[in-house]
């Protein structure tokens, strides 16, 4: 057996173990649970972190001034030191709503808590403040709904999120906006993006009461309030760049049960027209979420490559060199990775065929998540809208991985 048949071996056994032993997570059914209307509608309370986000505002916060909830809810949007005009557009948004809001709808209150104190990232800072007025606004608080400010939901979306939690007594429940598939970038990068973060955190492992994986997807996140003072949310994460991740740790580690899944109606109106604008969103998080560390770094490069370099590269070379079993092995585990993608090509509605190039979608993230660590020895860390944030040894960065 030629070296490059065993290393085609490999990958194929690797895609066999992928495909079978990582919590099914290439399904897409692990949609919202089963929801039933509570005897009484808890006080909700939704914070809306914003930075420079007049662009997309009118969509998002739009949609959850017309939320159509029976119970007390109001929304807490936090201007983390926008100079676009973020706060004042929100304002005229609740003073001035469109005819379709005007039949109910949710209160909204606008704060500006200033810049960050030392330790603190921005969008946690604003987060604190968010849940500090809340609080403070309904003192009977039972859930607070953690949504991002280019995020849209249903009508119904907050009537769903309550029902589902209380039902099912979670503590943390979260889901994953289905993102902007638009531009030709988008359409072969985004759901690859979902795939990714599906493979590292399976949502089924995810969602078993015994497990040690947490994950939450931040754009949409509804915590009780009882468990995020238990797990001492928003300090206890003060300084996580990537926070989602982050909360459902410390949620879980507080004995609370945590739950992540597909969104169908909530949904991202951030735009990725280019490749580098994908980029720049992946070099910010990708080596916080390595932990800042160059062996695991290494690692990833290698894994990455064996998993999804290999099969095509193995294929191609078998043929060329006249080494079946290379071609063989290769052709097999890249059909398998292929199969692995259909669901989520599906669920975002793209052909099959972009499937098959999800090796050169997969080359393209690690080229970024190596320029993540190479911006981070530069001393340029995560930059998120001027913002440049280092995580420290001992921080909530450290325990973020499953």
């Amino acid at each position: 057996m030629t070296i490059l048949t065993s290393i085609a071996v490999l990958s194929l056994a690797a895609w066999g173990w992928l495909l079978l032993g990582r919590g099914f997570f290439w399904r897409t059914d692990v949609r919202l649970p089963q929801r039933r209307e509570p005897a009484r509608w808890p006080p909700v309370a939704v914070v809306v972190p914003a930075r420079n986000e007049a662009a997309v505002l009118r969509d998002s916060l739009t949609s959850l001034l017309a939320q159509d909830y029976p119970g007390h809810a109001e929304i807490v949007l936090v201007d983390d030191g926008s100079t676009d005009g973020t706060g004042d557009l929100a304002r005229a948004l609740a003073a001035r709503p469109p005819l379709s809001v005007r039949r109910g709808g949710l209160p909204l209150t606008v704060v500006s808590p200033g810049e960050p104190e030392p330790g603190w990232t921005g969008k946690m800072w604003a987060v604190r403040h968010g849940v500090a007025t809340a609080r403070s606004l309904m003192p009977d608080l039972e859930y607070l709904l953690l949504t991002d400010a280019d995020i849209t939901h249903h009508r119904d979306s907050l009537r769903d999120l309550v029902s589902a939690a209380s039902h099912s007594e979670l503590d943390l429940l979260s889901l994953m906006a289905r993102l902007r598939t638009v531009t030709p970038w988008e359409r072969l990068t985004v759901p690859a993006f979902v795939l990714f973060f599906a493979q590292l955190y399976p949502f089924r492992r995810v969602n078993r009461p015994d497990s040690r994986t947490a994950a939450a997807a931040g754009g949409c996140m509804l915590l009780r309030d009882e468990a995020a003072q238990r797990a001492g949310y928003p300090e206890s994460v003060h300084d996580a760049v990537i926070d989602d991740v982050a909360v459902a740790r410390a949620v879980r580690d507080g004995g609370g049960r945590i739950w992540l899944g597909l969104g169908d109606r909530v949904r991202s109106v951030r735009a990725y027209p280019r490749l580098r604008d994908i980029r720049e969103m992946v070099a910010r998080c990708a080596y916080t979420q390595l932990r800042h560390s160059p062996v695991l770094l290494m690692l990833t490069v290698l894994g990455l490559l064996l998993v999804y370099a290999v099969p095509p590269v193995a294929l191609l070379a078998g043929l060329a060199a006249g080494v079946p079993g290379a071609a063989v092995a290769g052709g097999l585990a890249w059909a398998v990775m292929a199969g692995t993608y259909l669901p989520m090509l599906r669920y975002y509605g793209l052909p099959p065929k972009v499937s098959l190039l999800l090796p050169f979608t997969a080359v393209l993230y690690l080229a970024m998540t190596v320029e993540s660590a190479v911006r981070h020895a530069r001393g340029r860390g995560a930059a998120w809208k001027g913002r440049v944030y280092t995580a420290r040894p001992g921080t909530a960065e450290e325990g973020a991985g499953p």
